[in-house]
């Protein structure tokens, strides 16, 4: 089970890796511009109410669609999606669900989609 303590401890030991103020959320700037690679999923509990945060789901950027599809497939208690995320490429993922290993390697691949290759660069040594 992997909690915000965990997701924190991870995200912060990425290059780069900024916490945001206003919320729990995650980013790293990529071209003068915050890229968000992970935050608290803002789930919408009544219909036409505002989103409130879940602290026991986190929203974490993904390459693409297919590996998004690849992802939510793998298992359905760890990862789903909603409406709100249709077409854009980013999972969510039930905390109590993955283990600090499986956190470690959704973060790591969503800071890898918005960090410029430089900072990829000293994380990998070949830029991937």
């Amino acid at each position: 089970m992997a909690t915000q303590a965990d997701v924190r401890r991870i995200a912060l030991s990425l290059p780069g890796a900024e916490e945001g103020t206003d919320r729990f959320a995650f980013s790293v700037m990529n071209k003068g511009k915050s890229k968000g690679f992970a935050w608290v999923w803002q789930e919408r509990l009544e219909p036409k109410k505002a989103p409130v945060p879940n602290p026991g789901v986190l929203a974490v950027r993904v390459a693409n669609n297919a590996q998004k599809d690849l992802i939510l497939s793998s298992d359905p208690r760890k990862f789903f999606t909603e409406p709100h995320y249709n077409g854009f490429p980013a999972v969510l993922v039930r905390l109590k669900e993955v283990t600090v290993a499986d956190l470690r390697v959704l973060l790591e691949e969503g800071w890898r989609c918005q960090a410029p290759k430089e900072l990829t660069r000293t994380r990998t040594g070949d830029g991937r």
